[in-house]
């Protein structure tokens, strides 16, 4: 079912449980390596948070991208890492073009032609496919945009998407990707003027508590409701925190969030408390170099499932 009001989200999760009975957190994490790392200018006419006006550095970019990768290890998770190809620079962010739900691969379909290679690489669908042996559902090609777990914030306990909607996703999109993640519900609303994916500013952490920034939504009374889904375990960002990719977290383990060194620097001591107290530890990456092209840490995790 997708809904479309802070009343219908309401009444459905009132009429029903929606139990925290599904897995949470991913099984093992797929990177994609930042080769050629570069701002590319065509992303960027829907997306604020690259900066175009500073050089940057791919070597650096490259060690950095290599302690995420490291950090989701020592915790026990494994990670697959794919090289990047210097023609797709925007593929460091494989979220946004690659998911999964437990025996299924999932491929999105991408806004911009800049990114629309990520989705034919070849070697990427074999690995899920023929090495994994997942069903491929593959969206790229159905004539919707839908450029997954950026705009889709996913709840994977319970089965609930929550789906923002802008330039990065359509009503086609939206409606493939509640059926491709296999969701028993979906909250479809507007994100405020100049937001662009849903990840940046809102979270939800191993299916026991929400982050999120109430002022980016378009309709101060969808962050209200999604919040009377989790209670007391509500983290509400400041516009600093937010503006510092706090947002853009995420729990690799039923323990462990990740956030950006940049992201975790900006955190108020209550808003570290708050997560803490949920019975998480707080892991940060120096990711400065990346966030340069507008996303940051969850961006560059697709969870395998």
């Amino acid at each position: 079912m997708i809904v479309t009001s802070p009343e219908a989200f309401r009444e459905a999760i009132e009429a029903r449980d929606y139990p925290a009975d599904r897995s949470a957190t991913m099984r093992a994490a797929f990177l994609v390596t930042p080769a050629g790392f570069r701002i590319e200018r065509e992303s960027a006419s829907d997306n604020r948070y690259m900066d175009l006006d500073s050089a940057v550095d791919a070597q650096k970019a490259l060690v950095q991208h290599q302690a995420l990768a490291e950090a989701i290890m020592n915790c026990g998770v494994p990670v697959f890492s794919m090289p990047g190809q210097p023609q797709l620079p925007d593929g460091v962010f494989p979220n946004n073009c690659f998911g999964t739900v437990p025996g299924r691969f999932i491929v999105g379909s991408m806004r911009h032609q800049v990114r629309r290679g990520e989705a034919n690489r070849a070697d990427v669908r074999r690995l899920f496919t023929e090495l994994f042996g997942y069903e491929l559902r593959d969206l790229s090609r159905s004539g919707c945009v839908a450029e997954l777990t950026g705009p889709l914030v996913i709840d994977r306990a319970r089965g609930i998407g929550f789906c923002g909607m802008s330039e990065r996703v359509d009503e086609a999109g939206c409606r493939a990707m509640h059926e491709a993640f296999d969701l028993d519900l979906t909250f479809r609303f507007d994100l405020a003027p100049g937001e662009y994916h849903t990840n940046v500013f809102m979270a939800v952490l191993a299916g026991r508590g929400l982050v999120l920034h109430p002022g980016s939504f378009a309709d101060p009374a969808v962050p209200e409701a999604i919040a009377s889904l989790y209670g007391d375990r509500v983290l509400r960002l400041s516009d600093e925190e937010k503006a510092a990719f706090a947002g853009n977290c995420i729990a690799v383990t039923e323990r462990d969030v990740f956030f950006s060194v940049r992201a975790a620097d900006a955190m108020r001591p209550e808003s570290r408390q708050a997560i803490e107290s949920w019975g998480f530890t707080i892991h940060s990456v120096a990711l400065d170099e990346l966030e340069k092209a507008g996303g940051s840490l969850r961006c560059m995790v697709a969870e395998v499932f």
